[in-house]
């Protein structure tokens, strides 16, 4: 065999080695189809896209009943992250085909992909969300002399920039009446920012679920600012790189018939789901219940609610006033025909019912209800109202029981929030709590005859 002949056969070689394993890749053309998922374990209103889905194996099982369709053999690859930008820059290099995160990460992903050229990538549907945006706060040490987000000036502020947290904290400057410039922002991953707030190396966290209660439970902090003050909806969403959409459409519809189970899984079954999301990742299950469980801060469903999308669109001006976006089209990021042609529909979200078993009401309204669990027991304790609940702390007492957590929603908000956390406040007969102190203190201006209690004054008093 001559040199030349030497050399065309390596060539060869080589090439049909690349092709083999460029046939074992989302893009080949072999029998097995790899699909990497990028997620975010403890931003735990993604869970029914990532943490729970992946432990419950319900993209897995579809993907299996695919493959008995038309014979090919899938793998999924989880990739965990601790914030939506490293997704988005995984998806821009093709290294991720879908991926979680939160609202203005998304629209910044959608920017860039555009800002790219190509076939860009799609939000195709949406993991959780609360209208009035209480998916963010602002914590800070418990000994803090801050009161508002007012007295922030000056300080130190933990965020991770281009978030939907850190938009929702400079927005609440904004009506604080203080410009960015006037703290010190500190751009940080959450975990970092939550203990650098332990340590008290900056004044306050400004961050996204599960963040906030997490260092509240741990005790080492407080709630200074509830997102909900600002009104605005915040949500997490699924996105997908479209040239992946494209060539395996039914990929993506697998998956969403997935994270309908998950969706479905959490809203009947609230507390083994935040017990099995505790298990994953190591976060108190006090501290996702709060969230997740029945008329918890996140309100789980798939659907592309025209009011999230109208909360998307007024948010990209906001974003490309700051800078972190230039353009969007917002009608061609958005494809609700994958969740259309994947046949799902949204049930139900999980309410606290039953009758309190310590004033023995129906419990029926969902900005009055609270509840109570107790260490042991395999389902919680309803309670009516915010009297009810703190009666039935103190019968929990009163017999000897260990209580996990109280939960009871905002008088003003709705915020579900740790009953021992709150700021209470005793209008006649009533009982009200608030998440925060500035919330409390607009009460009672309002309010002359009404007083503000602490918290075991309030248990004194029920």
């Amino acid at each position: 065999m001559s040199g030349t002949a030497r050399k065309l056969g390596v060539l060869a070689a080589a090439g049909a080695l690349l092709a083999g394993a460029a046939g074992c890749s989302s893009g080949g053309g072999s029998k097995t189809v790899e699909v990497v998922v990028g997620y975010q374990s403890k931003t735990i209103n993604t869970v029914t896209a990532g943490t729970l889905l992946r432990a419950r194996g319900y993209f897995e099982q579809q993907l299996a009943e695919l493959g008995k369709q038309d014979g090919r053999h899938y793998k999924v690859v989880w990739q965990d992250y601790d914030a939506g930008a490293p997704i988005t820059a995984q998806m821009l290099a093709d290294k991720i085909d879908i991926g979680s995160m939160g609202d203005y990460p998304l629209l910044i992903n959608g920017s860039r992909a555009q800002a790219a050229g190509g076939p860009g990538t799609r939000l195709v549907s949406v993991t959780g969300y609360n209208l009035l945006g209480a998916l963010n706060s602002v914590v800070v040490p418990k000994d803090s002399p801050a009161h508002t987000l007012a007295d922030l000036r000056g300080k130190k502020v933990s965020s991770s920039v281009g978030s939907a947290s850190d938009g929702t904290l400079v927005q609440a400057l904004a009506a604080a009446g203080v410009t960015e410039s006037e703290i010190q922002k500190q751009n940080q991953q959450p975990a970092v920012g939550a203990s650098a707030l332990k340590a008290h190396g900056v004044d306050a966290l400004a961050q996204f679920v599960a963040w906030p209660a997490a260092v509240v439970f741990a005790g080492d902090g407080r709630l200074l600012y509830d997102g909900a003050a600002l009104g605005r909806p915040t949500l997490h969403g699924v996105v997908v790189r479209q040239k992946f959409g494209t060539a395996h459409a039914d990929v993506v519809r697998a998956f969403l018939r997935a994270q309908d189970a998950a969706t479905r899984d959490l809203n009947q079954h609230p507390l083994a789901a935040a017990q099995s999301v505790a298990e994953a990742t190591g976060l108190p299950p006090e501290v996702v219940y709060l969230y997740n469980g029945p008329n918890g801060v996140a309100t789980f469903a798939t659907a592309l609610d025209p009011r999230l999308l109208a909360a998307l669109r007024s948010d990209v001006p906001f974003l490309a006033s700051v800078g972190v976006l230039k353009a969007l089209d917002l009608d061609r990021f958005t494809d609700p025909s994958y969740l259309r042609d994947s046949g799902v529909t949204d049930g139900e979200p999980a309410r606290i019912a039953g009758t309190d078993p310590v004033c023995g009401k129906p419990v029926t309204d969902p900005a009055l209800a609270g509840e109570l669990w107790y260490q042991g027991e395999q389902a919680t304790r309803p309670a009516a109202d915010p009297t009810c609940l703190l009666k039935a702390v103190k019968a929990g007492a009163a017999s000897g029981g260990k209580l996990r957590a109280a939960y009871v929603p905002d008088a003003a908000t709705g915020t579900r929030w740790f009953a021992d956390q709150d700021w209470w406040v005793r209008d006649g007969d009533a009982f009200r709590p608030f998440t925060t102190e500035d919330g409390a203190k607009t009460y009672l201006a309002a309010h002359p005859s009404a007083v503000r209690l602490t918290y075991q004054q309030a248990l004194d008093a029920a």
